[in-house]
């Protein structure tokens, strides 16, 4: 970010928590501290944070570095962002705050501002709106999904240490026919154990049948708002509901991911050097970046080698040079963040 003193006079950082705003503006000249305030993390303090900010810098030469702009700093980065001001996401300290290990909210806002001024290029905040709330439709889905499983777990293995009659009568069935089968149980009174393993067992079908539901349901809400957003995700092969939504989400909007290289080291899919000794060729996925972004690129790339003819083909090929299966799965991988990023900052226009 070589030009960021000669484009702006002041960096305002910011370190968000439950309650306040630690605020400090930084002068990029000379990477002094001007002025620093607290504020509430409220509407009320949002106002106040603004208002400092015009007593303090000048509207068009200044840049807000909101610690945390995805979380405690979201409300803050959206007031922000609506008044017209330059807003940057500042998620990830590249050094420890002090060398002597100081560390305070104040501290943390003048670092959040003088990060900034070293760094090339930096993060805007992801988008509100649709995607914010397909991204908490999305997050409630998988505990929901994360919960039935734990409901399907406990289940089955109340099903294999229950009654040897009950267990007889239960065990083959699938987890369809279980809850069904349970629904329709009917114990005679008299055996303790076996009322209260059969309560239980009611219990956790209800639970699976409620949570299954609830899954559906947000599955229904989910489809609705990408058929809105992306609709030409869903058209691509192997892309489900669960998978383009979080593509999208992962995505945000257009430009916050400078090129397709930048999104695919966002979704773990950028190839890295891993030559070692006598390998002097080789190369690997990367392990950091969105893992959720990963495996929904993963999902898909599993389908569209089930059922895809042409991803068929091109594994087959790949394999007859001398890759490995998996090797191959990870070119499709890279293939697939390209070609999905493309789709997202290109929609057709027949689809829009």
């Amino acid at each position: 970010m070589t030009m960021l003193t000669e484009a702006l006079d002041h960096v305002i950082g910011v370190d968000p928590d439950r309650d306040r705003l630690t605020i400090a503006v930084i002068d990029t000249a000379t990477t002094g501290v001007v002025a620093r305030t607290v504020v509430g993390a409220d509407p009320a303090g949002y106002r106040q944070a603004l208002a400092f900010a015009a007593v303090h810098s000048s509207v068009d030469r200044r840049v807000w570095s909101i610690e945390g702009a995805g979380s405690y700093g979201a409300g803050l980065a959206q007031v922000a962002a609506t008044a017209g001001e330059q807003v940057v996401g500042f998620d990830r300290p590249e050094g420890r705050a002090a060398k002597d290990g100081a560390k305070s909210d104040a501290l943390d806002a003048v670092r959040a501002a003088r990060e900034l001024l070293g760094r090339e290029r930096w993060a805007q905040p992801r988008a509100r709106g649709a995607r914010e709330a397909i991204r908490v439709l999305l997050g409630c889905r998988g505990s929901a999904q994360r919960a039935r499983t734990a409901a399907i777990n406990e289940l089955k293995a109340l099903v294999v240490t229950c009654h040897p009659e009950l267990r007889e009568q239960l065990r083959h069935l699938s987890v369809a026919r279980l809850v069904t089968a349970i629904d329709q149980l009917r114990v005679p009174e008299g055996d303790v154990e076996l009322v209260g393993t059969v309560q239980a067992m009611s219990c956790l079908a209800r639970r699976i049948t409620h949570l299954r539901r609830e899954v559906h349901d947000l599955d229904r809400q989910l489809s609705g708002l990408i058929s809105q957003e992306a609709p030409q995700l869903l058209a691509e092969p192997g892309v489900g509901v669960v998978s383009a939504a979080q593509v999208l989400v992962s995505w945000s909007h257009p430009g916050r991911c400078r090129h397709e290289a930048a999104f695919a080291r966002l979704a773990g899919a950028a190839p890295l050097e891993a030559t070692s000794g006598q390998v002097q060729t080789r190369h690997r996925l990367s392990r950091g970046g969105d893992r959720a972004l990963n495996r929904a690129l993963h999902l898909v790339v599993i389908t569209r080698t089930r059922c895809h003819q042409p991803t068929q083909a091109y594994i087959a090929r790949r394999v007859a040079q001398g890759k490995t299966p998996r090797e191959a799965r990870r070119c499709l991988k890279r293939y697939l963040a390209r070609h999905l990023y493309r789709l997202m900052e290109h929609p057709p226009t027949d689809m829009t």
